[in-house]
């Protein structure tokens, strides 16, 4: 007998939610998109009539809804932990924008919620969802490269509006949270858990209340380093390299590749370079189905809850490392002016981060 669809409602219509997981849930014949809310009526409608669902008004109205048996929460950073706790409360289980929360004792929080309510809580992480990554896992596990000696990865993007939530700190903004929160990611992903967090620095520029930059260095219990950058003021750049002892693995792009890109895994060893072409696969489509899986599978523990809460760890490490906390560049230097000439148009963001967010 066919298994009745998994009933989704979403609070917030943030640009990830339009963009991208809401058309993956409308697709996926395992999943009923049971409503949308959203604060703004006129949005709820519009979003609502687009994927063919309810709109409502308010979020406490989705989660008292018998249609609803899981919530998608892409709000900012700060309403996650307000958002998904009530969900839990409510019996229904959550997909939840990452990070989860800010902070590990609220992560922890939750996790543990979810454990006792015997409810799934998943942070979409969507990149882990796409085979590339454990391709490139298997080929260095099998010692394509030799003895992996090194891991260094970097996920920046260009400057955004001043008004953009990400400048917002009372909404969890800043580029670790935001952007930082990939090639940290892909460091416990390459490196397993345990990481050392050796040294790290935050810098702001242009006299943003929150870091537009940062750069960690990890080590993990073999000795293995790993140097990690990020920020929201740069060229576009998403990639990661394994550098072994005969040979270097690279991926770019790495961390949000649409889904009908071909990924190219590129191989440097004795016997030269050379390119491996993988097929397409949509990450965003393959991390919904695993939230359905997930709950339809009756676990105990979310499936993801041991890496998001060593993530979470990770993050707070980061912070309390960091060499330079929220130091301002001079706006007359030459990097501050570059950058903010490209931020000088202000928006208004509501609290729903309708803006386009990050995926």
């Amino acid at each position: 007998m066919t298994e009745r669809p998994l009933r989704i409602a979403v609070l917030g219509t943030a640009d990830i939610a339009r963009r991208r997981v809401l058309p993956a849930m409308a697709a996926d014949p395992d999943v009923e998109l049971t409503a949308v809310a959203s604060r703004d009526g006129g949005r709820a409608k519009e979003v609502a009539a687009q994927f063919g669902c309810a709109p409502v008004e308010s979020y406490d109205a989705v989660l008292e809804r018998a249609d609803v048996d899981a919530v998608y929460v892409p709000l900012p950073i700060s309403l996650h932990a307000e958002w998904a706790g009530r969900a839990l409360r409510a019996g229904k289980h959550v997909l939840a924008e990452k990070p989860l929360t800010a902070d590990r004792p609220t992560t922890e929080a939750l996790l543990d919620l979810a454990r006792a309510s015997g409810l799934v809580l998943m942070e979409n992480v969507m990149f882990v969802h796409h085979p590339q990554h454990s391709v490139v896992r298997e080929l260095v596990a099998s010692g394509a490269i030799g003895q992996l000696r090194a891991f260094s990865a970097a996920f920046a993007i260009p400057a955004l509006p001043a008004g953009n939530i990400r400048h917002r700190p009372e909404l969890g903004g800043g580029a670790l949270l935001d952007v930082g929160y990939y090639p940290v990611r892909a460091a416990l992903y390459f490196l397993g858990a345990g990481l050392e967090i050796v040294g790290a620095a935050l810098e702001s520029t242009g006299g943003s209340a929150v870091e537009t930059s940062g750069a960690v260095l990890v080590r993990s219990p073999a000795g293995v380093l790993g140097q990690l950058a990020f920020g929201m003021e740069h060229a576009y750049r998403s990639a990661y390299e394994l550098w072994g002892s005969e040979g270097r693995i690279r991926v770019e792009p790495a961390f949000t590749p649409p889904a009908d890109h071909k990924p190219a895994v590129w191989i440097t060893d004795a016997h030269g370079p050379r390119e491996l072409t993988l097929a397409p696969h949509d990450q965003v489509a393959a991390t919904v189905q695993a939230f359905v899986r997930a709950v339809r599978s009756g676990a105990v523990e979310s499936p993801d809850a041991g890496e998001c809460l060593e993530q979470a760890t990770l993050l707070d490490a980061v912070r309390a490392r960091a060499t330079s906390s929220l130091r301002p560049t001079s706006p007359t230097s030459p990097v501050s002016s570059t950058s903010t000439s490209s931020t000088s148009t202000t928006s208004t963001s509501r609290q729903e981060g309708t803006d386009r967010d990050r995926d």
